[in-house]
């Protein structure tokens, strides 16, 4: 027993001895990994800086940095292990590199593609930073192109985090990716106006609102004869192409718009709709042969149309009938 108790002691013994002697290394390797850490901080800055003013490369600029940042962060790492343990050597490093970096690559493959999804977004450019983009109902100023996912800021105040590899796979609309952007807007006019004078209108007061571009030039054309308007169709373009801007001046074309055509006599009609009554006393409803309202024309004797006046007539009719009736009845039944 007391054997066993003494191996075991020196066993502790020569541990804690190993450990005492790696402490160097330990303290060492920790130094060296802090420094390669910052100086990847410090890489990543610098690249960013560099490109900051630069809206092409801007983009570039973030992979760069943090590509630039991990490699320094891994090489660190090497040096540091290889420091603290010096049996260790750089192949068997990369060799376990490699086979872990299998068994991460199946267990976190979500996350992989949204960084690989980063990178091409990053790469590829299909929006900036600060430019506004609408993706599946989402609308906002792109904040920030990270590796994993994109972040925007929406018009109310909200902040939507959207994974890169949706935004990659899908459709994204970038309001904001040229410098002009064009606006409609269908106006609806009675079909008793004059087309060609509401279209004279229509673009004069667009041409009238401050800030609408003149070139490209504002237009307007008939696109549909609906149930109660003719519907002319008036586009304009403005600079630059952002939300409050694109609001702003949306609002004062309308307004320009409505006020032209009331002023000059022009109908902005309402839908309006036509109900039509089936004359339900008449001894032929329900006849389909017959039937003048709501059924097809049969080929025999086809009734007039009753209005509701005449029907009323009918009925006072039938009412005074029906009393003279009954003081005949009277008389009759008192001179008896």
């Amino acid at each position: 027993m007391n054997a066993d108790v003494s191996a075991a002691w020196e066993k502790v013994q020569t541990m804690i001895n190993d450990f005492i002697a790696l402490l160097p290394n330990i303290g060492l390797g920790v130094i060296v990994f802090f420094i390669f850490f910052f100086v990847g901080r410090w890489t990543r800055r610098i690249v960013r800086r560099v490109t900051r003013n630069r809206r092409n490369a801007r983009n570039l600029g973030l992979v760069l940095g943090r590509l630039a940042q991990g490699t320094m962060v891994l090489l660190g790492l090497f040096i540091a292990l290889s420091i603290v343990v010096p049996s260790i050597k750089a192949g068997d490093l990369v060799q376990l590199l490699g086979i872990s970096g299998v068994a991460i690559g199946f267990a976190f493959r979500d996350i992989l593609q949204n960084f690989l999804a980063g990178i091409l977004i990053l790469l590829t450019e299909p929006f900036q930073i600060g430019d506004q983009i609408v993706f599946k109902g989402f609308e906002g100023t792109v904040e920030n192109i990270e590796t994993r996912a994109t972040t925007i800021r929406t018009y109310d105040g909200r902040r939507i985090v959207i994974p890169n590899s949706e935004l990659f796979t899908n459709s994204v609309t970038v309001n904001t990716a040229f410098e002009h952007r064009r606006l409609e807007y269908d106006v609806g006019i009675g079909y008793g106006d004059d087309i060609d004078e509401a279209k004279r209108l229509i673009l004069q007061a667009i041409r009238e609102t401050p800030h609408i571009l003149t070139d490209p030039a504002p237009d307007v054309l008939v696109v549909q004869l609906a149930d109660s308007t003719v519907n002319i169709r008036a586009r304009w373009w403005v600079q630059p192409p952002s939300r409050a801007n694109v609001l702003d001046l949306q609002d004062q074309v309308l307004t320009n718009i409505k006020n032209k055509l009331t002023v000059h006599g022009i109908d902005l009609p309402f839908p309006t709709q036509q109900i039509l009554f089936h004359d339900q006393t008449e001894e032929t409803d329900g006849d389909r042969s017959r039937q003048r309202e709501g059924w097809p024309a049969g080929t025999g004797n086809i009734p007039q149309r009753n209005s509701i006046g005449g029907s009323l007539r009918k009925l006072v009719q039938l009412q005074t009938q029906q009393e003279d009736n009954g003081y005949s009845q009277k008389e009759t039944g008192g001179n008896s």
